[in-house]
């Protein structure tokens, strides 16, 4: 991945400007406590989780027209309205449940939740949140007593996943944050991809992956068929079967709901893509080096569903069904949504129409953005999968 011609992109304001040289710093630091370098996936903990630093971890303004990148939730009500109607059906079964969201972003997903399950009679016993950010706490508190003052009493916040949990699960944009490791084809050998500082900044540089990384390429490649090309770059998350592991671990009754951009391994490890799915977010500007701007930009990668459904199933959860966020929606009561589309203000009918095409065109969020559900216990499969479930594919 080249990071020696930097991309256009806007100037950070004073402030955020300071505060990345101060994550510039700290990244230094680690790298010279590492020896001189850090592995790709240690530079994206620090980037985005750095206690005080890190993107996630520090206060600005991340979601919506004013941050990096828009979210589903950001983009419509409907969004969260039918999610909540999954939610519900999962709720019905389930005695006293709750729901348990993952890094609740601005607060919008919880109070849409929240507010369509008050009309469909289905309220949780509780909506815990667990985020890592002090500052996105507050954030979040501050906007669901605004939007839906009656229901915030039901809101509390976790520093760590919950055990016993019963009820529905909620991670939007959660695992494209996880950190993953870069690697290299070379020959017969697999390189990890390592960050090192130079005097000019931060910079790129490879060495002989460890047995962990290593062997997690192989394994991949056994399941492709076939050993990747030389030069081939990509990513791979070693953190997520833990993640998931421990999100099973505190479910006790319920269905957890993932959604993200993603696709199935072979398409992930495909030809074409051989310098991986790794992107970057500033001030709505895409790019592709991760190097520049830490702390005030966002980092992410693609999601391999297929190892999702891999590190679920071992870990002891029930893929119950996987699809694209089109077809979630359309299946999953959007046609309700809608139904008072006609006594809308003609203004209101074209803003709506605009929301819901970027939900659902293939070229806007509809393809590219999955969800997954992964069950345990007896709750049915939830009806939002009954248009097209891809699980087959994975």
């Amino acid at each position: 991945m080249p990071n020696d011609q930097p991309p256009t992109l806007p100037d950070p304001d004073a402030l955020s400007a300071a505060h990345c040289e101060q994550v510039t710093a700290f990244i230094r630091q680690q790298i010279k406590n590492g020896g001189g370098s850090i592995s790709f996936a240690e530079f994206m903990q620090h980037a985005l989780y750095a206690p005080g630093l890190g993107y996630y971890a520090a206060g600005s303004t991340k979601f919506g027209a004013a941050g990096d990148f828009v979210t589903a939730p950001e983009v419509s009500s409907v969004f969260g309205h039918v999610v909540a109607r999954q939610c519900a059906e999962v709720l019905d079964q389930v005695e006293d449940g709750a729901v348990l969201e993952f890094g609740a972003g601005s607060g919008r997903l919880a109070a849409d939740v929240l507010a369509r399950l008050e009309t469909l009679d289905s309220l949780p016993v509780a909506y815990r949140i667990l985020e890592v950010s002090a500052d996105l706490r507050e954030r979040q508190e501050k906007y669901l007593r605004q939007q839906v003052p009656d229901l915030a009493q039901l809101v509390s916040w976790l520093d760590t996943p919950p055990v016993g949990h019963r009820g529905v699960i909620l991670a939007n944009e959660v695992l494209d944050a996880l950190p993953v490791e870069r690697f290299l084809r070379r020959g017969a050998g697999v390189m990890q991809q390592r960050v090192s500082a130079e005097p000019g900044g931060l910079e790129f540089i490879e060495a002989p992956a460890p047995a962990l990384l290593e062997n997690a390429v192989f394994e991949l490649e056994a399941d492709l068929g076939g050993t990747l090309p030389d030069g081939y770059t990509s990513e791979i998350c070693l953190a997520l079967p833990d993640w998931i592991a421990q999100l099973e671990a505190g479910l006790d009754e319920g269905v957890a709901f993932l959604f993200d951009y993603g696709v199935s391994r072979r398409e992930y490890y495909a030809a074409e893509r051989a310098d991986g799915w790794l992107r970057c977010h500033f001030r709505h500007h895409a790019h592709n080096d991760p190097l520049i701007l830490p702390g005030i930009q966002d980092l992410t990668a693609w999601v391999d569903f297929t190892r999702v459904a891999e590190a679920a199933a071992d870990a002891g959860f029930e893929v119950a069904a996987y699809s694209a966020q089109a077809q979630f929606l359309m299946s999953g009561g959007l046609e309700d949504e809608m139904s008072d589309f006609a006594a809308l203000a003609l203004e209101a009918q074209l803003e709506l129409s605009q929301q819901i095409k970027t939900l659902t065109l293939p070229g806007e969020m509809g393809e590219h953005f999955k969800c997954m559900a992964l069950r345990k216990g007896t709750c049915r499969t939830p009806s939002a999968f009954t248009l097209a479930d891809r699980t087959h594919t994975l």
